[in-house]
């Protein structure tokens, strides 16, 4: 399962979200699952539905420490028996574009 989120903080002192959106991220990363995060979303792999959306609500909960609100944008592949999807469906991707 692949679970592509945003998290951001609304209504905090700062303009800037990036320490908030830091500290979800440093919770995607410690917690072992595969991840990748870009400009807009990060992505993480897992087994279980509770598996990955734990990590997603342990890393609202760390956007929650800066605001006192926090909006959530939240897509999900859910194709079971088939992992090691984060890097794979890219490389399908690039092989395709490599033919033309």
């Amino acid at each position: 399962m692949l679970v592509a989120f945003s998290v951001s903080p609304l209504g905090g002192e700062s303009e800037s979200v990036s320490e908030a959106v830091a500290d979800a991220v440093r919770v995607v990363r410690e917690s072992g699952l595969p991840n990748e995060t870009t400009a807009m979303f990060t992505t993480i792999e897992g087994e279980t539905w509770d598996e990955v959306m734990d990590v997603v609500r342990r890393a609202v909960e760390a956007v929650q420490a800066h605001a006192p609100r926090v909006s959530v944008v939240l897509k999900a592949d859910i194709r079971p028996g088939h992992g090691g999807q984060l890097q794979a469906k890219v490389e399908r991707v690039e092989e395709h574009l490599d033919r033309s």
